[in-house]
């Protein structure tokens, strides 16, 4: 099976910009009170209605990973981006860090209590976006929750050069609304969804507001 281009291009860029990417952004968390109630909040729900393991989709270098598992969470990490694993894995090296996609997670079906995707949707596609979702629903098990942050906005951005390097990545704002109908439709049941304003943070300021949502598989 020929990989698609973005894959390619996503997991190429990250793999050029990772150590700088982490010197930069490894602390945001600490900044950030509004994902950090979020994170809590879904990690809360998940040990309420079930025991078994979550999935840090596109965990980058594993901050939220390493906060979820602070939470008291079993959870281990997945990126397209080897360099961002290794990373990853130096961080928080107590914990599991794999490479693979989150278009096509290899995973059990109904394996997970929970999965979440932080800032990480950015770069599906509109045309795999759904199908995307409906691996989350696969994967995780009757009951199970799924946690989403991403930029709100129409726009398509092209980043080709960051931190000095050469890259080829494209990020994807999108409306709540139309991501909640798409997880809708692949069967997840919206349970939240939290709009905030842009505000400075370690690492850079925003520059558009920030959306939230939390789903749940039905079922127990």
């Amino acid at each position: 099976m020929i990989e698609p281009d973005f894959l390619r291009e996503t997991r190429a860029s990250y793999d050029a910009v990772a150590t700088s990417y982490d010197r930069q952004f490894r602390d945001e968390l600490a900044s950030k009170p509004y994902d950090r109630a979020i994170l809590t909040t879904f990690a809360e729900l998940v040990r309420r209605d079930g025991n078994g393991p979550v999935a840090d989709v596109g965990c980058g270098m594993g901050k939220v990973t390493g906060y979820l598992a602070g939470l008291g969470l079993d959870v281990f990490g997945i990126d397209l981006s080897p360099e961002m694993v290794a990373l990853a894995r130096r961080n928080h090296p107590e914990l599991r860090f794999e490479e693979g996609s989150m278009t096509a997670l290899d995973l059990p079906e109904g394996g997970l209590a929970g999965i979440a995707a932080w800032y990480s949707i950015i770069h599906v596609p509109d045309d795999l976006l759904a199908t995307t979702f409906a691996g989350f629903h696969r994967a995780l098990a009757p009951g199970g929750h799924l946690a989403v942050a991403f930029q709100v906005g129409d726009e398509e951005l092209v980043r080709t050069e960051a931190f000095g390097q050469p890259i080829s990545l494209t990020l994807r704002r999108r409306r709540p609304e139309q991501v909640a109908a798409l997880l809708t439709e692949v069967g997840f049941q919206l349970r939240a969804r939290l709009v905030r304003e842009p505000e400075p943070y370690a690492g850079g300021t925003e520059s558009t507001p920030q959306a939230y949502l939390v789903a749940r598989r039905p079922g127990r």
